[in-house]
């Protein structure tokens, strides 16, 4: 496995200060945001996609710093009932798609979105109730009116377009947010849809990662490395459905963390053993979300941590036996 670092933590600096930082910190390979929630400050696909000049050169400033893209990420909401947000979400993701073609990356990390609960819906409506009856009805129309007919589209354009890796991360939020959904998903729009496992989403839902690793072994495509506080007191209050502000930490009852920080090496050990278990050999990409450090300590540790986890070597024979 590589150690890899998606890239909105280097907003604060040019994108060949980040090539460099990446490199002065011994990563091997690099998530790139392109479209969408995840901004554009590095990489606007729709742009270097009309500018064949500024592609190159781009292409040139990768290729110089001798890291990998692990992959373009375009998290969005291509499935908002607003049109407006839904047609710029979609078209974001189509321009990373056609992007990643020409950088030669495979895999597009993104959300699945979620739709309203009618076609004369303002904002989305993630059902997680199954009563009142109305629930499961508005969840059935948003998976086979919405849902489904989206990706199977877009499943089909990434084909066309040089991507066989659609890279989904499950968060709460959005109609893939737990290993059942996504397998549901990939069971209806075809095997190019796949994970971008982020454990930290799993910690606070009370998924067993290792568990979930395993469960979608046949479609782990891109690996998250960001960890969870679970704060046990407030669990015990309000439960873990908490729709405060990230910045009320001392009233939430979960926040991310560094790795390292939310869980502890022998949970993350175990997670890449699970990794390696069902032959996962790609990157781990450090996702930095952490109030509680600064953006440079912060990923400082958490490449020292991971680089302590990590396995990268191949196996060895069971030359005991």
């Amino acid at each position: 496995m590589k150690l890899g670092v998606f890239n909105p933590i280097f907003y604060d600096r040019s994108f060949d200060d980040c090539l460099k930082s990446c490199n002065n910190l011994g990563l091997d390979a690099i998530e790139i945001a392109c479209a969408n929630y995840t901004g554009t400050t590095h990489c606007d696909a729709g742009k270097l996609l009309a500018n064949p000049d500024d592609l190159e050169s781009f292409k040139k400033k990768i290729q110089d710093s001798g890291l990998l893209i692990s992959a373009l990420s375009c998290h969005g909401n291509p499935l908002h009932p607003s049109e407006e947000i839904s047609k710029a979400h979609s078209q974001g993701q189509r321009n990373a798609i056609m992007l990643a073609e020409k950088l030669g990356v495979d895999r597009v990390v993104c959300f699945s979105g979620c739709p309203g609960d009618s076609d004369s819906s303002k904002y989305p409506n993630w059902v997680t109730g199954a009563w009142p009856d109305d629930y499961p009805k508005i969840l059935e129309w948003q998976w086979k009116e919405k849902v489904i007919p989206f990706w199977q589209k877009e499943a089909e354009f990434a084909e066309k377009n040089g991507v066989d890796k659609i890279c989904i991360e499950m968060h709460p939020g959005f109609v893939v947010y737990n290993p059942e959904t996504m397998i549901k998903l990939r069971e209806n729009a075809g095997k190019i849809i796949g994970t971008n496992f982020d454990p930290s989403h799993m910690f606070w839902q009370g998924i067993d990662p290792c568990v979930a690793i395993r469960e979608l072994s046949d479609c782990m495509f891109h690996f998250h490395a960001k960890d969870t506080h679970l704060d046990s007191q407030n669990i015990l209050k309000n439960g873990v459905v908490d729709a405060k502000r990230y910045s009320l930490l001392n009233q939430r009852s979960w926040y991310f963390r560094s790795v390292g920080y939310g869980h502890d090496a022998i949970v993350w050990k175990d997670m890449m053993s699970a990794l390696r278990l069902i032959d996962y050999d790609y990157v781990v990409s450090i996702e930095h979300e952490d109030a509680l450090l600064s953006r440079e300590e912060g990923l400082r540790k958490a490449v020292d941590f991971m680089k302590g986890v990590l396995i990268t070597e191949k196996p060895s024979e069971t030359w005991w036996t």
